[in-house]
């Protein structure tokens, strides 16, 4: 069957007097083809005998089954052969619903953006990444919470998602804004919620996170889950961050980094033009900023931690991935570690006994050699914060205390 425009092409050559004969030669066709459409005056489709296929009555039970088992044309096969004693190949059930697939598709991915008035959401999510600090790759975790009237975003840099992340991160939006949201939209993250029922859309939040949006006043909400596009505003804006604040970049320290992602946030993202809004988040944020509720004069939510741990045999305790030591005649026995304000204080029978700076890092280890003075044999004279123990530790040999510079001379170092 030739195309609609060689037809025409042939019906405009025998209006120039052209005969079939010349007419085929010309377009490579047969003469008697030529006849047959110059006969039927123009291009006609192919009359085909309509087939009525062996699922077509069917139509409405496919939908319902290709809904049920969440388009396995496969299962659909199955429950044909089994209920309806129709046997047909897996080809011929994926040609049948086929077009049945295009409302389900469009239904998962149909999204209708909500725009919020002033102050009254703030959208928070996680994104991880990759980037070079002091020479080494290390895996960076970006908190990002966005206002979802004027847009403004702040962006604050862990090396986890835990809840103490999301929660600081929360906190620093709230500094960062001035002021705290009605609600705050967050996706179904297992360190905040701890149940999201599908049908019924009950939401069960973890109690710590539900303490903490009680002290602050705000609302939480949580996305229906599998759908994270609810929160659409932070979905972009963690890629934006990445995109334009992280990649190409690296850093001599996370201190260099964190500076950077303050000049970022106030140098481009704030001052940008928005593709939404068709204005800078800075200039629209001084509508929201009258709506938000003013900043309560309180401490962090999270400003003491107190964890119990049992000290390890290399008279450390191990906190955040982290570890710490302890004097170490306390082996074996279990202090409180207090965290506050970058630091871990280490209290046994309600006594400090060691103070370190929080490492930002994971897996790292801090020492205060101090804490190894008795294993090695040196004095602990003058050491007076040590505790009274409940029992003596067992005595050391005497051939076994030997004086460091008889090590020290044996390796060819010093200590």
């Amino acid at each position: 069957m030739l195309a609609p425009q060689v037809v025409q092409r042939m019906l405009a050559l025998q209006a120039l007097g052209w005969g079939t004969k010349r007419i085929s030669r010309e377009l490579g066709c047969s003469r008697n083809t030529v006849r047959e459409y110059l006969r039927q005056g123009g291009w006609k489709p192919m009359d085909v005998v309509a087939r009525v296929g062996a699922l077509e009555p069917h139509g409405e039970w496919l939908a319902e089954r290709l809904r049920r088992h969440r388009g396995n044309a496969d299962v659909v096969r199955q429950d044909l052969a089994r209920e309806l004693g129709i046997d047909v190949s897996l080809r011929t059930v994926q040609r049948a619903v086929k077009p049945l697939r295009r409302e389900p598709r469009a239904e998962a991915v149909a999204t209708v953006r909500y725009e919020t008035p002033p102050g009254q959401q703030l959208q928070i999510d996680f994104g991880s990444t990759a980037v070079a600090v002091g020479g080494e790759m290390q895996r960076i975790h970006l908190f990002v919470a966005t206002l979802g009237y004027s847009r403004r975003c702040y962006v604050a840099v862990f090396l986890h998602e835990r809840q103490s992340a999301w929660l600081q991160g929360l906190e620093g939006a709230f500094r960062h804004f001035g002021g705290v949201p009605q609600e705050v939209l967050l996706d179904n993250a297992r360190a905040l919620v701890t149940e999201h029922n599908v049908q019924t859309r009950e939401v069960k939040f973890n109690d710590r996170f539900h303490a903490f949006c009680r002290y602050w006043g705000v609302t939480p909400r949580a996305c229906a889950p599998y759908r994270a596009r609810t929160k659409g505003k932070d979905e972009r804006g963690v890629g934006y961050v990445k995109r334009n604040a992280i990649a190409g970049h690296d850093f001599h320290s996370m201190d260099a980094l964190h500076a950077h992602i303050a000049r970022w946030m106030r140098e481009t993202a704030d001052t940008r033009m928005h593709g939404t809004t068709g204005e800078p988040p800075v200039v629209r944020f001084e509508r929201e900023a009258a709506a938000l509720k003013p900043l309560p004069a309180k401490a962090p939510f999270l400003q003491v931690r107190e964890l119990t741990r049992r000290v390890h045999t290399d008279a450390c305790i191990e906190l955040d991935t982290n570890r710490y030591s302890v004097p170490w005649k306390l082996i074996g026995e279990s202090v409180t570690a207090v965290v506050a304000e970058r630091q871990v204080r280490v209290l046994y029978a309600g006594q400090e006994v060691a103070c370190h700076a929080q490492s930002p890092l994971r897996r790292m280890t801090v020492i205060d050699r101090r804490h190894l003075a008795g294993i090695v044999g040196a004095n602990t004279v003058g050491i007076s914060w040590l505790p009274r123990m409940p029992s003596s530790p067992p005595s050391i040999p005497a051939e076994l205390l030997r004086p460091l510079e008889q090590y020290e001379q044996a390796l060819g170092g010093a200590w």
